[in-house]
């Protein structure tokens, strides 16, 4: 996931440390993705991220939750939605789980239906690892 990994992979500390991120983003970027991720989500939760990169608050906090992302959650499957690139998947995401359109928004699915939903700096309050 080269490109998202470098936006959102690794941040590197004011004392010089690079932070390991441990998303492995899936880019969200066809209609049929909706469908596999229903039929994933009755195996396991999956999440979808939805973005604006014209934000400085959707920036912010797509930061905070790249922090909060730790080793534990390594195999936990996060879809990145680019809102201004794909809103047509955006509106889609909304009529198929019944979720109200925000930006920035989280949502997590599991058997097929969404479970849990923030937006803005809620999102901080999903913790995934209750999932």
């Amino acid at each position: 996931m080269g490109l998202l990994n470098k936006l959102f992979g690794k941040s590197t500390e004011s004392k010089g440390e690079e932070v390991q991120s441990y998303i492995n983003w899936i880019p969200l970027t066809n209609l049929e993705q909706l469908k596999q991720i229903q039929q994933q989500s009755k195996k396991e939760p999956i999440a979808i991220f939805k973005h604006s990169t014209r934000c400085g608050i959707s920036s912010m906090v797509i930061q905070r939750f790249v922090k909060s992302f730790d080793e534990d959650l390594k195999d936990f499957k996060v879809y990145y939605l680019d809102l201004l690139s794909y809103r047509n998947i955006s509106d889609e995401v909304g009529y198929t789980f019944q979720v109200l359109h925000q930006s920035p928004q989280l949502l997590v699915i599991k058997n097929g239906t969404v479970v849990a939903h923030a937006s803005h700096y809620e999102i901080a309050n999903i913790h995934l690892k209750n999932f």
